[in-house]
């Protein structure tokens, strides 16, 4: 697909401008004639835009993968990761599922709550940051977590840190997290998911595993537990297994049975003869 083949509507000519480049860039890392596979990282991309996903995204997504709107709806409704509506700059996600509410994690999320006076889902004034609790951020050992861009910020989160970093980020800082990557904006990590590098010097995290994450595995170490016949340096198969010949239908009634069970012509399941009953 080149840029010379697509004739942008209006609503979807904005967004061409700035980012057909990269959108194309993303297409052709699949295989021909699966393009519209990129439709997740586009939808980031046009996220890096306009901080959400307008109908200005919409329509650009739908025309550069020759797809209409209703499909690209679809998903952009279905994940949350795709903002309807602008977001800030930083999103703040607060874990309230069990353990990290077990932990204190909904006292952390109605603390900035009345902190920041926003609900879920909801920006500052400023529009610095949008507030959200999230079902699970997959860190139960940190219970309760703070993300923010989808980043850890804060392990074992409590009301008072959790004020203080966002605080820090009103201010225009960016305060070190907890571990793993460094703290950027809403825009900048939806570049990265799209799949594209963070080129900031020095962006992404390098530090050890905590001791949480690693207390199964001292464990283990400590009391000789070990997988039977476990090989760290296993190859991993770079083909699927070959699947299994179905077996052939040996039993005669079963397969007059078979024989007999033609496909419905109208759609309907097979062996299903309401609405095709033959008049007599």
């Amino acid at each position: 697909m080149s840029d010379s083949t697509i004739e942008f509507s209006a609503a979807a000519a904005p967004l061409a401008e700035k980012l057909l480049a990269p959108a194309l860039e993303i297409i052709a890392r699949y295989p021909e004639g699966r393009g519209r596979s990129a439709l997740l990282p586009l939808l980031h991309l046009v996220q890096t835009e306009e901080g959400h996903v307008s109908p200005t995204g919409v329509a650009f997504c739908a025309e550069v993968l020759g797809i209409n709107k209703a499909q690209v709806g679809a998903v952009a409704t279905f994940y949350t990761m795709y903002k309807r509506r602008p977001t800030g700059e930083y999103l703040v996600s607060v874990c309230t599922n069990t353990l990290c509410n077990m932990m204190g994690g909904q006292d952390v999320y109605d603390r900035l709550n009345d902190h920041l006076g926003v609900g879920h889902d909801e920006t500052t004034a400023d529009g610095r940051i949008t507030l959200e609790h999230a079902e699970c951020l997959a860190a139960c050992d940190y219970a309760p977590v703070v993300t923010v861009n989808y980043d850890f910020a804060i392990d074992e989160a409590t009301p008072d840190s959790a004020v203080e970093l966002v605080e820090s980020l009103r201010k225009g800082e960016r305060p070190t997290p907890t571990r793993g990557a460094r703290i950027c904006s809403l825009k900048e990590m939806q570049h990265q998911l799209a799949g594209f590098a963070d080129e900031r010097e020095g962006a992404v995290g390098d530090g050890p595993a905590g001791a949480p994450t690693l207390r199964g595995v001292n464990l283990a170490q400590q009391h000789g537990i070990a997988v039977p016949n476990f090989r760290l340096d296993a190859p991993i198969a770079k083909t699927k297994p070959a699947r299994e010949q179905k077996q052939s239908v040996t039993n005669p009634a079963e397969a007059a049975g078979v024989a007999s069970n033609k496909p419905a012509g109208d759609a309907k399941p097979a062996g299903d003869s309401r609405g095709n009953e033959v008049k007599k």
